[in-house]
Parts: C-alpha cells; sequence; structure tokens
C-alpha cells in the first residue's frame, strides 16, 4: 500500500508536466503546419502563416527556457518545499555593534516572514543588557508551508560595515553575525513516517534556570537540556517558566538540527564534487556585506549588489535577492540534472 500511495503521489506530482508537454507537442505540430502556407499565392495568408509562426516559436522558446525547468526543479531539487523553517541568529566579531545589528536583521527575517503570508513566532531570544534593540542570539520559528525553501539562502555570516553611534572619531567597524536556517521537521507530519530521532538516544536533564528573569529563576527546575548521544548535539531552553514548554521547544530544535543534518550529508553525496550555491555544511563562509558609507548590500555568492540597505532590512530588497538567488541555484539544479542524464 505505501507503494502504490507513494507511486500515486508521484502521478499526481507529474500531472503538470504531462500536460505542458502535450501542449508542446501541439504547438510544435501546428508550427509544422503552418510552413506549407509560408508560399501560399495569397499574400494575406502568407502574413497569417508568418505572424502564426512567430507567436509559435515565442511560445516554444518559452516552454524551453521556462515552463519545463519550472516543473522538472521542484520534484528534483526542492523535497523541503512543504517545510516550515528555523532561524538561529548569534552575534559574532564586533561586541555591542554584532548585537545591535543582529537585532535589526532579526527584524527584517519577522517582516519578510509576515509579509510573505508566514507567521513568525520567538523560540527564543537574549537581548543586549542596557540596549533598547540590541540582541545576542535568538530563535525565531517561521511556521507555514515554504518558509524553510525561502530562507534557506540565509545561512552563513552577514557581515555589517558602518560607523557605529558611539565612535567619535567616525571610523567605520565591520561586525559580523551567523545565521542558521535549519528545516522544522514534524513527527506527526506523515502517519507512519519514521522520527528523525529516536527518544532513547537523547539524554534529558532538568535544572534550574539561570540569569535574569524574576523570582522564578533558581526556584523552579524549568530550565530542560536534551543531549543526542550518537551526535554530540545540545539543546538547552529555558526560555519559559514551564518546564513542560521548554522541554517541547528543545526537542523541536533538536529535531530541526538533526534533520539539517541528515539533508547536508545527503546533498554532499550526491554534489561529490560539484559547484554549489551554498557551499556545503561550512556555516562560517561570508555571504553578504552590508556597507551603510555606500548604501550597499552586496551577496558575495553570485556577485550582486543591490544599492538600497535600508530597502533591504525594510524586507522588499532582501525578496529580490533571495529571488535571484533561488534562479541561480535552480540554473545549477538544472545543469546538475542534465548532467546525470548525460
Amino acid at each position: 500500500m505505501s507503494e502504490q500511495i507513494q507511486r500515486a503521489k508521484v502521478l499526481k506530482e507529474l500531472e503538470p508536466l504531462h500536460s505542458a508537454w502535450q501542449d508542446w507537442q501541439r504547438a510544435q505540430e501546428s508550427l509544422r503546419d503552418s510552413a506549407s502556407l509560408l508560399n501560399d499565392p495569397d499574400p494575406t495568408i502568407r502574413e497569417l502563416a508568418n505572424e502564426e509562426r512567430e507567436a509559435l516559436s515565442t511560445t516554444l522558446s518559452s516552454y524551453i527556457t521556462d515552463m519545463f525547468p519550472s516543473l522538472l526543479l521542484p520534484s528534483t531539487s526542492s523535497p523541503t518545499s512543504s517545510l516550515s523553517a528555523i532561524i538561529d541568529l548569534k552575534s559574532g566579531v564586533g561586541g555591542d555593534e554584532s548585537s545591535l545589528f543582529l537585532g535589526e536583521v532579526l527584524r527584517m527575517y519577522e517582516r519578510i516572514a509576515a509579509a510573505s503570508g508566514f507567521t513568525p513566532e520567538m523560540v527564543s531570544k537574549n537581548d543586549l543588557e542596557g540596549s533598547r534593540w540590541g540582541v545576542k542570539d535568538a530563535i525565531l520559528e517561521v511556521k507555514g508551508k515554504g518558509a524553510y525553501d525561502m530562507f534557506r539562502w540565509e545561512s552563513g555570516v552577514h557581515r555589517v560595515q558602518r560607523v557605529p553611534a558611539t565612535e567619535t572619531s567616525g571610523r567605520v567597524h565591520t561586525s559580523t553575525i551567523a545565521v542558521i536556517v535549519l528545516p522544522n521537521s514534524d513527527p506527526h507530519a506523515a502517519e507512519g513516517e519514521q522520527d528523525i530521532v529516536d527518544e532513547k538516544d537523547v539524554r534529558v536533564d532538568v535544572m534550574r534556570s539561570r540569569g535574569a528573569g524574576g523570582q522564578h529563576v533558581n526556584k523552579t527546575e524549568s530550565a530542560v537540556r536534551l543531549v543526542h548521544e550518537p551526535t554530540g548535539i545540545t539543546v538547552s531552553m529555558q526560555e519559559s517558566r514551564s518546564q513542560h514548554q521548554n522541554k517541547a521547544r528543545a526537542w523541536q530544535i533538536l529535531r530541526a538540527r538533526l534533520l539539517d543534518r541528515k539533508m547536508l550529508e545527503e546533498a554532499q553525496k550526491k554534489r561529490a564534487a560539484r559547484r554549489n550555491l551554498v557551499k556545503g555544511a561550512d556555516r562560517s563562509e561570508k555571504i553578504r556585506t552590508y556597507n551603510y558609507p555606500q548604501d550597499r548590500v552586496t551577496d558575495h555568492r553570485i556577485g550582486l549588489t543591490v544599492n538600497n540597505i535600508m530597502g533591504v532590512l525594510e524586507g522588499e530588497g532582501l525578496v529580490g535577492i533571495i529571488e535571484e538567488l533561488k534562479r541561480e541555484n535552480d540554473a545549477q539544479a538544472m545543469e546538475d540534472l542534465l548532467s546525470d542524464v548525460d
């Protein structure tokens, strides 16, 4: 039954491609039929035949450049199209300035998520002490089908170059933050599907919360730490006063990290030595620079520069960058697909 269900699912996914292929064949046949009318003695018929050939040629060209690639690629390059996303942000080089920039990027992701029809929800957030906007680290969940495929391009090191508000000499400082986008795995999404983690492999520790947070700190054992012993992955959560909520969140993050690890390993096996847009599991790679003095944002993976920092931080400009990254990735995926066929 599982094989039949899988086969039916594949056939359903191929229906648009089959329909497009039939349209392509009909257009080709019409193009061949119009050839005999190009030499018709009636000039009106010849003119109509020429117009039809031009229109059919344009249609066939669009099928090759747009229609077929868009129908072929989703089934081969995006098995994650139904997943939500978890965005993990950490401040890096630059001290307080790094934390301030992290806060701005976090707001950028919240805005673009909401504008795209997703639901952003803060999992944890460690604010910079004494700062209204600075954030040392944060985990943002973006709920909604397709969220992971949209935000996956944000993984890597983001660099900002600007003059800090506290800088008296006007010197430009360089700060960095690290972003990791994880696929949000729901163990109950597909009935009968094996969970990414075996609970017997996980050690669960409960402890008292540490740090600022009110009277409950150090009085109730609400903090939770999960240790996945086969991989050594550790997740700690103390955002909520409820141990139950912290445990649920910790399991969610652990599953996301394990799924991300599995996907990266599979991608490396398939990719081998080929060029890739987001290079493997190296999350230390600098992917983008936000240069305030020159009002430009540069994505180093595709050499794209946008002259409007505030437009990017408001979200609209980031959508354009993401679309260019996706377009480049689709072109590479199609090249790899054709290479496999050869």
